[in-house]
């Protein structure tokens, strides 16, 4: 198969792994599970790095409470159970129930509860359900009293749950019912309002693009119950258009206040008329501003808390005030302000890490939040918005000795000269190297990569290994000019990047090349692979997970053309002439000498589907010119990553350890 992009012919020969239904196909994946599972045996490590990955987990583990009318909700894992249940108490101080419990929907742990919906009155619960880890998603509707199960809503994909404050009913985004949920693209994306007792098949379509297929849309209730937010949003780039509806009259047409695709600008709470706004308009980093219902256009509206150096990440009107956290190189930093922009302080946070759920109605009195950092695992504050005082919650107890580890931040120079910072995380008495080192990137679509606690990295750390978190261009440490700098032609920067990352490990003697270990998921099983084809010598194993890795057709599968603002796309010649040059699908090179390599996918993900990886691993396998194995780890009932049973998330790091261990010349303690 050979295609032909602006004159350009590019042979296609591994085309027929996209058909993952065909017999050729599957007896394909069944020898490359057989060789792998073969090869990762006969390492050792294994056993014992699960052994030690179920004593570590086995801690219990606690959510952030939520507060919905009279009632708190929040996840708990006693330790080994395969998901985290849901649970609810009357007050913050009443007694705590099983209101779901996820280890019931399937015998294997393949079905997860991935997000709940309370009513107000607490009697109704929508809940959402993932088969097989896949994207799409069924709503579930529960009775809190009886437990009975009452209606089940099929084909929604990128939709939150929102309830009428009445408890009537609430709304959903969905798509029509796909022919191949593994190939086809979706197009067609609707807001409906669902109302209790009636078939699916009756629900009111409240909001819907016919004349824009591609577009993602979606809806939520304002807190007061008086509004119905509607967003679009063509693909993942930090821009979207914004309408309201007076939930009043839900038939009336919505009233514009983001009209055009100049920002990407987000309602984060609503007092009678005034509104505030996080907004990217005219502030790369981000600002808040506030407007009018009666003069809703970007003219009219007020800043209260301007740009500043640092990237704004998250922001919420809670209990009269302004809650925003910020990156600091990378970390958070947290402030409480007046409605009017008044800064009454930072946050006393426990140290250099992150913090999550920051944010609540605007008549919550206080805020449970998450802090977590790379020794530290996530423990939950309860803070007092008026005070600004903060008291811890919950911490978890584990057996793993964080006084034994530190973490640093280090920075280094990449190609071009743009300085970029790196998280180095290790035993405190770790003596000079070279060290075994994994070396983690991501690098796009403005997400970043914050400090996080992680078992399957403090076990990594245990074994004497070095940990290290580049935070490359592309991502969203620096502002929508860093991720700019690490997109469509520029993609290249990412790579550049990442090679300076591990020069400078190998220069100061953190690492050698044959100590140093890549690994990456998704778009970054794409920095990992592409890294590699370009530099090969400078590493010792590589681990390619879920990657995008087809750059030529990557957009004609499920979402694929949503990535299109990151990457750009064939039919533009200067964006295939960059894809072309790094898709590491068409850059491996016949007989050179390659690291050992474990792909790893899985047969029902539906977001970067497994064909990318197929055809990499054949392309790979075949162009291998030296003795290192080049493998691929194909999972089953497994989609991109979420709802993972937590004895596959062990049995995955296992795998992927001991390969590393092995390749990087580490003995198991």
């Amino acid at each position: 198969m050979t295609d032909v992009h602006h004159g350009v012919s590019v042979p296609d020969p591994y085309r027929w792994l996209e058909d993952s239904k065909s017999e050729q196909t599957k007896a394909w994946i069944a020898a490359q599970n057989e060789l792998t599972q073969a090869h990762l045996k006969s390492l050792g490590h294994k056993e014992q790095l699960k052994t030690r990955l179920k004593a570590l987990w086995n801690y219990e583990r606690f959510g952030a409470p939520s507060r919905v009318g009279a009632h708190y909700y929040y996840r708990h894992n006693s330790g080994l159970q395969q998901h985290s249940t849901l649970m609810v108490s009357k007050g913050l101080e009443g007694k705590a129930r099983v209101l779901l419990d996820p280890n019931t929907f399937s015998k294997d742990g393949s079905v997860s509860l991935s997000s709940y919906a309370p009513s107000e009155d607490g009697r109704w619960l929508a809940y959402m359900v993932s088969d097989g880890g896949s994207d799409w998603r069924e709503i579930r509707l529960m009775d809190t009293v009886t437990g009975e199960h009452a209606e089940t809503l099929k084909w929604v994909k990128w939709s939150g749950i929102s309830w009428r404050k009445d408890g009537s009913g609430f709304f959903y985004s969905r798509f029509p019912e796909p022919k191949d949920k593994l190939q086809q693209t979706n197009e067609n994306h609707r807001v409906f309002f669902h109302r209790l007792g009636d078939q699916q098949a009756q629900d009111q379509v409240v909001f819907a693009q016919p004349e824009q297929p591609e577009w993602h849309v979606g809806g939520w209730v304002s807190d007061d119950d008086q509004l119905l937010w509607l967003y679009a949003k063509k693909d993942t780039d930090n821009r979207n258009l914004l309408w309201f509806k007076r939930l009043s009259d839900l038939d009336a047409e919505p009233t514009v206040v983001l009209p055009d695709w100049s920002s990407g600008t987000w309602p984060i709470g609503k007092i009678d008329d005034t509104v505030w706004l996080k907004t990217n308009s005219g502030a790369p980093k981000q600002r808040i501003m506030k407007m009018t219902l009666d003069q809703p256009l970007q003219t009219s509206w007020t800043e209260v808390v301007p740009e500043r150096a640092e990237t704004l990440r998250s922001a919420s009107v809670v209990g009269g005030h302004l809650l925003l956290s910020f990156l600091k190189d990378a970390h958070a930093v947290a402030e409480r302000f007046t409605l009017e922009g008044k800064s009454l302080g930072e946050l006393e946070l426990p140290g250099i890490g992150s913090v999550w759920g920051l944010g609540g109605r605007v008549d919550d009195p206080d805020v449970f939040y998450v802090y977590s950092d790379f020794t530290r695992p996530s423990s939950i504050y309860r803070l007092d918005v008026k005070s600004g005082k903060s008291a811890l919650y919950r911490a978890p107890k584990l057996a793993f000795d964080s006084g034994a580890y530190t973490s640093r931040q280090v920075f280094f120079t990449s190609k071009d000269g743009t300085k970029v910072p790196m998280f180095l995380i290790h035993k405190k008495d770790l003596q000079p190297g070279p060290h075994p080192t994994i070396l983690y990137g991501y690098g796009g679509f403005n997400i970043s990569l914050t400090p996080y606690f992680s078992v399957g990295r403090a076990v990594w750390l245990e074994q004497g290994g070095v940990y290290a978190i580049a935070n490359l261009r592309g991502g969203g440490e620096y502002g929508e000019a860093w991720h700019k700098a690490g997109t469509k032609t520029k993609k290249q920067n990412v790579f550049d990047d990442f090679i300076a990352a591990s020069e400078y490990l190998i220069k100061e003697k953190v690492t050698s090349p044959g100590k140093l270990g890549i690994n990456g998921g998704s778009n970054g099983g794409l920095l990992v692979a592409a890294t590699m084809l370009q530099r090969p010598e400078l590493f010792g194993a590589v681990l390619p997970d879920v990657g995008v890795l087809d750059m030529l057709r990557y957009h004609l599968f499920t979402v694929g053309k949503r990535w299109a603002s990151d990457y750009g796309t064939v039919d533009d010649a200067a964006e295939f002439k960059a894809l072309l040059e790094y898709s590491p699908v068409h850059n491996t090179q016949s007989g050179q000498a390659y690291p050992p390599t474990l792909i790893s996918t899985a047969d029902h993900d539906d977001r970067v589907v497994p064909a990318h990886s197929y055809k990499f691993a054949a392309a790979l396998q075949k162009a291998q010119g030296g003795n290192a194995p080049v493998m691929i780890r194909i999972e089953t009932r497994v989609g991109h990553g979420s709802g993972r049973a937590l004895s596959l998330t062990i049995e995955k790091l296992a795998d992927q350890y001991s390969f590393l261990m092995h390749h990087l010349g580490m003995s198991a303690d």
